[in-house]
Order: C-alpha cells, then sequence, then structure tokens
C-alpha cells in the first residue's frame, strides 16, 4: 500500500512539472518569463515548485483517505515531506537555472565529462545572420537595437525547439546551430528550419513594425561533415566545435551576399538527406573555399512557388 501511495504521489507531482518543462518552456509567455533578473526568476520557479508539490501531497492524501483512513493533517510525515520539498525544488531549479546558461546539451555534456578528450563527430550547422544590422543599429540605438535583437533570436530559437536543434552559440547578430548528422538527416527537418524561423519574425511583423519600425531580416547557411567537439577553457569552460566544416558553413554563411540569396546549402549536406515539401533548390555556380582544394557544389534553397 505505502509503495502504491508513493507512486500514485510521485505521478501527481512529476506529470505537471514535467509538462512544465519540457512543454511549457516552448510557450511564449513563460519563454518572456526568463527575461527577468536570475534571481526572481529563481523564485517564481522555486514557488512554482513547492505549490505544485504541496498540492500535489493534499490531493494524494485526500483521493488515498479511504484506503489509508489517516486524518488530513500537518503531521511529522507531512512535514518532513515539505522540507524535502524545499530542498528538492532548490536543488532542481538551480539545475534548470545552470542549464538555461550554459544550454541543456552543453550542461549535460560538461556535467558527464563527454567532451573532456576530443572526439570526432558527424554534425550539421546551420548559420543565421541578422540582415542590415549595422544600419538598424545606428538608426534605433544601441539600447533598442539589443531589445529588437533580443526579440529576433528569440523567434529563431523558438524554431530551432521546434527542429530539435541544439542552440551553440551567440555571436553578436549571429546564431549557430547545430543537430548530430543522424538526427537531422533522418527527415530534413534541418532544412526546413530556416523557413520556419521567417514564418515565426513574419507572424511577429506587426509588433516588430510597431516597436521598431523594422521587421528583421536574415542570411542562412547549411553544411554537414565532420568536427571535432571537445572541452576548451579552464576558468570558463564550454564545448567548441574546431574543424572545416564550421569554417566552410561561415563560409557559405559570407557568400549568401555575392550570391543574393537567403538561404544556401552545400550538396554535400542535399546528397545525404530529403529535402522537405514545399522547398526547392536551385544550383549555383561552386564555391572557391580558401584550404580546401576542391571547389564546393552549393545551391540556393527556397520556397517552392507553389508554396510561396
Amino acid at each position: 500500500m505505502s509503495l502504491f501511495i508513493g507512486a500514485f504521489t510521485s505521478l501527481l507531482i512529476a506529470t505537471p512539472l514535467l509538462l512544465y518543462e519540457l512543454k511549457g518552456q516552448r510557450l511564449r509567455s513563460i519563454r518572456r518569463l526568463r527575461r527577468l533578473p536570475l534571481a526572481l526568476y529563481f523564485g517564481l520557479k522555486v514557488v512554482l515548485y513547492l505549490a505544485v508539490i504541496i498540492s500535489g501531497l493534499f490531493i494524494s492524501r485526500t483521493l488515498t483517505l479511504p484506503l489509508t483512513h489517516d486524518p488530513i493533517s500537518i503531521d511529522a510525515l507531512f512535514q518532513v515531506s515539505i522540507v524535502f520539498s524545499v530542498v528538492m525544488s532548490l536543488i532542481l531549479n538551480l539545475v534548470f537555472a545552470v542549464g538555461g546558461l550554459l544550454g541543456y546539451s552543453t550542461f549535460k555534456n560538461l556535467l558527464t565529462g563527454r567532451y573532456v578528450q576530443p572526439k570526432r563527430e558527424e554534425r550539421v550547422f546551420l548559420l543565421i545572420d541578422m540582415k542590415d544590422s549595422t544600419g538598424l543599429a545606428e538608426r534605433l540605438g544601441p539600447i533598442r537595437f539589443h531589445e529588437l535583437l533580443n526579440d529576433f533570436l528569440t523567434d529563431v530559437t523558438e524554431a530551432a525547439l521546434e527542429c530539435d536543434a541544439e542552440i551553440h552559440k551567440y555571436v553578436g547578430d549571429e546564431m549557430i546551430l547545430t543537430w548530430p548528422t543522424r538526427r537531422a538527416l533522418a527527415d530534413g527537418e534541418c532544412l526546413a528550419c530556416p523557413f520556419l524561423a521567417h514564418d515565426l519574425i513574419a507572424a511577429n511583423g506587426e509588433r516588430y513594425r510597431r516597436r521598431f519600425g523594422a521587421m528583421p531580416e536574415f542570411r542562412a547557411a547549411l553544411h554537414c561533415g565532420e568536427i571535432v567537439t571537445g572541452e576548451i577553457g579552464d576558468v570558463r569552460r564550454e564545448i567548441a566545435y574546431v574543424g572545416d566544416t564550421l569554417n566552410v558553413a561561415a563560409r557559405l554563411l559570407e557568400a549568401t551576399k555575392a550570391y543574393g540569396r537567403d538561404v544556401l546549402v552545400s550538396a554535400e549536406l542535399l546528397a545525404e538527406t530529403v529535402l522537405p515539401a514545399g522547398l526547392e533548390t536551385e544550383p549555383l555556380p561552386t564555391l572557391t573555399v580558401r584550404g580546401r582544394a576542391a571547389p564546393l557544389a552549393i545551391a540556393a534553397l527556397r520556397r517552392a512557388a507553389a508554396a510561396a
């Protein structure tokens, strides 16, 4: 009976908390709370956890009363449960706070020491860079441009979450997303990601125009290949990707201006995956990349005419 009641209570408590962490973080209203000062956001989450846990304890006691015949009271066992709940709320939210700062994938890899020794991996990279950021910064001023950039990166992040991408790094007005190759190439979702980001930004177009007088646009580049992944740094550690693959992706991003296309993708990546419905490719002249003996075959990626 004790095992049954314990499992039932755990289910009552864990279900809403797991739904919040796994699904709730994708809701725009909840994600905007993350812009609060870290201490305030951390405190609010601890209070939320405590409310869910204590409510779960009371509901469990109420529903199991016909089986246990224990009166609903703040007895010694209940007091111990509350103390345990407070401690667990603090620990769990501290873990989630650190995960949010570092990125959950990076935090997990640092915690487990997966990349203490550098490893060769196959990965897909998507680089996204805001257009005309210098002009926007001059017109809006540094404070308002920072707000615009934050909103822009928030929309791109939402697309990344929908496509199961890992957010590797923010570099000024640029964002680097990555996937393990096997997962990214299974259904071509990595190719759809920049267009999903475009749709999310367009859906918030009125808000951008009202607040900033402009709607941000971006260029993107996709490439895949072998990369060396490993921990780097001493006082401040992070997971770094080193190798030709990321360099080529960066060169592709630069080439979007010369080719006058918003999304470029390497032929190597196209050959390994399926083109999502509603997209089409336009072969372009090969791109000479410094350090590579052979020119790189590339294509522009765009919406199909019927889907545009």
